[in-house]
């Protein structure tokens, strides 16, 4: 007989987590661990050592990815499963880059959804059937060295601030005492800013922002190199 696969499923919406643990428990070959809605309670749900998370992407106060690259950087390697309603491409492309093993949505049906979770789990990358298009034309978009497609909607309202400093030509340790935080955890969503936006520098980042703004790409807000950024900074306090 096949060792039973543990699942912990990680959704901020009580009915959701009650209707896929009630659907994957009465599928042969599932064990269930628990259903939780917030990393705190993540947190204990995987001492239990669960085979596989399957969570939401659109949660409260914590994202799905970022709620999973916290547990990574804490020590857990549990692969994860996206189960979320968003069919954006750039959701997509975010997840793929942060190692989920499959993207699933809410609509498929539930058969559509207990077999690529056992695909998963024998080793396969999965992507909900509707999303391999998507998927494809992100690949050739990322070869192509496009950016992602409304990619600041992805930043949390604290990253959107922080960002907004560094288009200014705040250095980290300015953005930290503006915002009276840490200058590691300023570091800290630079590096999640950068990931998200799937840019190298925070010059490009500051650019992006700049964009979106209307503001044009030489305007004295976007900081042209981390030397002027930080003149300019020391200049204006």
């Amino acid at each position: 007989m096949a060792e039973e696969l543990k699942i912990a499923l990680v959704d901020d919406q009580s009915l959701c987590r009650r209707g896929l643990g009630e659907l994957l428990a009465r599928c042969y070959g599932f064990n269930v661990l628990g259903a939780v809605g917030s990393i705190e309670d993540l947190r204990e749900l995987i001492k239990d050592k669960p085979d596989l998370l399957i969570m939401d992407l659109r949660m409260k106060p914590m994202d799905g990815l970022a709620m999973l690259e916290q547990i990574r950087k804490e020590g857990c390697l549990i692969p994860a499963v996206l189960l979320t309603m968003s069919d954006s491409e750039v959701d997509l492309g975010n997840a793929i880059r942060a190692g989920v093993r499959g993207y699933l949505l809410k609509d498929m049906a539930p058969e559509e959804v207990v077999d690529a979770i056992r695909r998963v789990a024998a080793g396969e990358l999965v992507v909900a059937p509707t999303m391999t298009v998507k998927m494809i034309d992100m690949l050739r978009g990322d070869q192509a060295g496009q950016e992602p497609k409304n990619s600041l909607k992805l930043l949390t309202e604290r990253e959107r601030e922080i960002l907004q400093l560094l288009s200014r030509g705040e250095s980290n340790k300015a953005i930290a005492l503006t915002l009276s935080i840490s200058y590691d955890t300023v570091k800290q969503h630079v590096r999640h800013i950068l990931n998200k936006l799937n840019l190298s520098s925070r010059v490009k980042a500051a650019v992006l922002f700049a964009k979106e703004q209307g503001m044009p790409e030489d305007s004295d807000a976007t900081p042209s190199s981390g030397t002027q950024a930080g003149s300019k900074q020391q200049g204006s306090r």
